[in-house]
């Protein structure tokens, strides 16, 4: 259990830390970004990240199913 959350963690910190970096990369080569799309990327980071979390824990919830 511990491991999965480590890995999950890792895979949170991976996400966010490369689309961060895109985006500055983008802003520092001059690059205009609106900021709607900005915010689209950052909730299509959330979902991937909520899928994320799915993986490593949904086994192990049960939810109310037996």
């Amino acid at each position: 259990m511990v491991e999965s959350v480590l890995i999950a963690l890792i895979y949170v910190v991976l996400v966010i830390g490369l689309i961060w970096l895109c985006l500055w990369v983008a802003g520092q080569m001059g690059i205009p970004i609106p900021d709607p799309v900005v915010k689209v990327i950052w909730l299509v980071a959330l979902l991937v990240i909520l899928l994320i979390f799915w993986r490593a824990f949904g086994s192990s919830l049960s939810l109310g199913r037996r």
